[in-house]
């Protein structure tokens, strides 16, 4: 199974998506992974979620996973459906030792040194720093990051294309993840095929 820190190298954008009817889920993936985003990250906010991610997991070069996983059940659950990765809010040491268990590639929300040297202590190294703006912005993360040398972030929460460069400049981030190449709702696959294609362009 491929590691947590591969898949955040495999392109700058992780795209974070709301699925609301399975029968969006193929042509978004499709239009996703044809503009250069192959790591798709399902949110599990929405009783569509599930079925999506089994559904998008037959399209030829995604890479899908399942985001806002909270807790061991949610994580089974995704796990099920077929996710290759799991990514969640915020860490709590029963899911962050679910997931090791599980020997699943596992990128957890980290806002606080405190959070970091809790996934530290778990063995983690990878994380999502969320939510990236509202806690501060990528002053916050450089701060934040000093004193973890060997810690890389993916931020997520409140990034687009305006300001995605900028996160993707600084050393310790190897990719962030953000829902403007996904808007919700019935896909536009030329349209979203664009949006990916220049966010895949983004350098790094």
């Amino acid at each position: 199974m491929t590691d947590i820190a591969t898949l955040m190298n495999t392109a700058p954008v992780i795209p974070v998506i709301v699925i609301d009817e399975v029968a969006d889920a193929v042509p978004l993936a499709q239009a996703l992974v044809a503009g250069g985003l192959p790591v798709l990250e399902v949110t599990m906010r929405t009783p569509a979620a599930l079925e999506a991610i089994a559904e998008m997991k037959q399209v030829p070069g995604a890479i899908v996973g399942a985001g806002t996983v909270t807790n061991e059940h949610e994580l089974d659950q995704a796990m099920e459906a077929g996710s290759s990765f799991i990514v969640s809010p915020g860490l709590t040491e029963p899911l962050g030792r679910a997931a090791i268990d599980r020997n699943v590639p596992f990128l957890p929300g980290v806002a606080s040194a405190g959070d970091v040297m809790r996934g530290l202590d778990l063995g983690l190294t990878h994380f999502k720093f969320f939510p990236a703006m509202a806690a501060g912005g990528l002053p916050a993360l450089k701060a934040l990051a000093a004193p973890f040398g060997l810690c890389r972030f993916c931020p997520t929460g409140g990034i687009g294309p305006d300001n995605a460069a900028e996160w993707l400049a600084f050393e310790s981030v190897l990719c962030v993840g953000g829902s403007w190449v996904a808007p919700r709702g019935t896909p536009d696959k030329p349209a979203i095929e664009d949006l990916a294609r220049q966010a895949a362009a983004l350098a790094r």
